[in-house]
């Protein structure tokens, strides 16, 4: 059900249990808002028979007692998660004809737990943006306020949840692909610890940063879909074998007795006043209800950018260097030779954004350039990571904005790369650590334009930031 435009999933499960909707009519008035609102161009996919089928089934299992969790959830899946024998896409001409082989284990634990499939989400090419400007199938607009980016890479997903087009969506997190699209599109996202969620069926870009995670409309409904996806899993050799605690039991708990970080280094220049005001405003709120604000410090953070960009550009290189014309994905025709192919097939089925970082990741590993730059950065992210290492001797977690601005105009930073990669400047941290972190909502700007909120983590410690999140979204 749609409540004052956002898609509640609490709602909806008591209407379905009370006998006033149906997970089939719930499913079909989504299926209505995705075509309704086409122009934003959040979907690339859209398993209209195959989700109302579903639906179908989720009634009869409710009505029998024996549904999942998460029955009646409508979800939409970013288009670089595989799922048995539909496209997977990635945004990119590269995969354009691409036929998934098998699900993602992500995808398979929702539809396990009975949530509805709905679709495939528009990225940025291989997921590489802040923006979703980079797609080979067009931009997506924020629905907010249409001439403005909804942010990237996952800005499918988070505009299918913010435009209620689903109750939830996973989308991916490599330098902040989740958190920074929330922030500018006023939802929840949140990314959880590296190695919390398999990243099995994920087409990597990086593979020592990429984790998947949940955008809801509310803090309990991204617990919720976390509880799911979260967990061991041997497909995946990152995949860390720890306990997944209940964590709706974080919810609707005050803040008292909690010692909260605020790094000085996330609130100088850079940092928009709007912005800035709206942190104080928050910070305000958790020292009124008993909270200890905590000045910290992280002394290497003037490094995150620019060790983040070398290692991701990197692994995106070595990664994405399997796309070559000759097993799968696409293949310039016409070809005379093993080179001409190789050669033509890359140029042409990739983007810009994509040859630009994967040219960057060449040169970085290249003879020569591997020690003064690859190597480097490695023992930088080191540093960063003990930063938060000592920082969480002393706090339960940390808070910083999301993004230094609200969402910016379509196209304003498309011919600027670097201005582009500084909206991550307070998201990549997070990733270089490989700690949980999530953005909620927290007023707006004199446009009515969202802000973020960003709240993070020690690892495996998901529930504590859950817990302030739903504090501060009450």
């Amino acid at each position: 059900m749609i409540v004052n435009g956002k898609s509640t999933f609490d709602a909806t499960r008591k209407a379905v249990e009370t006998g006033a909707s149906t997970v089939e009519r719930v499913t079909g008035e989504f299926l209505e808002g995705i075509e309704k609102r086409k122009r934003l161009n959040a979907f690339l996919s859209v398993f209209h028979e195959k989700a109302l089928a579903q639906a179908r089934v989720i009634d009869k299992k409710i009505a029998e007692g024996r549904a999942g969790m998460l029955a009646g959830m409508v979800v939409a899946i970013k288009d670089n998660l595989c799922i048995k024998d539909e496209v997977v896409t990635c945004g990119s001409k590269m995969l354009q004809n691409f036929v998934s082989l098998y699900d993602a284990t992500a995808v398979r634990r929702l539809r396990d737990d009975d949530a509805v499939i709905i679709g495939k989400t528009n990225l940025d090419e291989f997921a590489m943006g802040s923006s979703t400007e980079n797609s080979a199938y067009g931009p997506v607009l924020n629905p907010v306020n249409e001439t403005k980016v909804p942010g990237g890479s996952s800005g499918g997903s988070c505009v299918a949840v913010a435009a209620a087009m689903s109750h939830t969506a996973l989308g991916t997190d490599t330098g902040g692909s989740i958190r920074q699209p929330a922030s500018f599109c006023g939802i929840v996202g949140l990314k959880p610890t590296y190695g919390r969620v398999s990243r099995y069926g994920l087409v990597a870009l990086a593979s020592s940063f990429d984790q998947i995670g949940p955008f809801a409309n509310s803090v309990a409904d991204a617990a919720r879909v976390l509880q799911v996806i979260a967990g061991h899993d041997e497909m995946d050799s990152t995949s860390v074998d720890v306990p997944v605690p209940d964590y709706l039991s974080f919810l609707n708990k005050d803040v008292k007795g909690l010692k909260i970080g605020l790094p000085r280094e996330a609130f100088g220049e850079g940092l928009h006043d709007v912005v800035r005001s709206a942190i104080e405003k928050a910070v305000d709120k958790l020292r009124e209800c008993g909270a200890e604000i905590v000045e910290i410090g992280l002394p290497h953070s003037e490094y995150t950018i620019s060790t983040y960009y070398i290692l991701m550009t990197a692994e995106a290189s070595s990664n994405l260097a399997r796309y070559d014309g000759a097993r799968y994905g696409y293949r310039s025709p016409g070809v005379k030779d093993l080179t001409e192919m190789y050669v033509k097939s890359r140029s042409e089925g990739f983007g810009e954004e994509v040859k630009r970082r994967i040219m960057l990741g060449t040169y970085v590993l290249s003879a020569g350039y591997y020690d003064a730059y690859y190597r480097k950065a490695q023992r930088v992210r080191r540093l960063i990571q003990n930063d938060f290492l000592n920082a969480f001797k002393t706090v339960d977690c940390i808070l910083m904005p999301t993004a230094p601005t609200t969402a910016f105009n379509v196209g304003e930073k498309a011919n600027d790369p670097l201005a582009m990669y500084l909206s991550d400047v307070y998201t990549v941290s997070a990733n270089l650590a490989g700690i949980p972190a999530i953005s909620v909502p927290f007023g707006t700007d004199n446009k009515g334009l969202p802000i973020g909120v960003q709240l993070l983590g020690k690892q495996f410690d998901e529930g504590t930031i859950l817990r302030v999140g739903d504090f501060l979204e009450e």
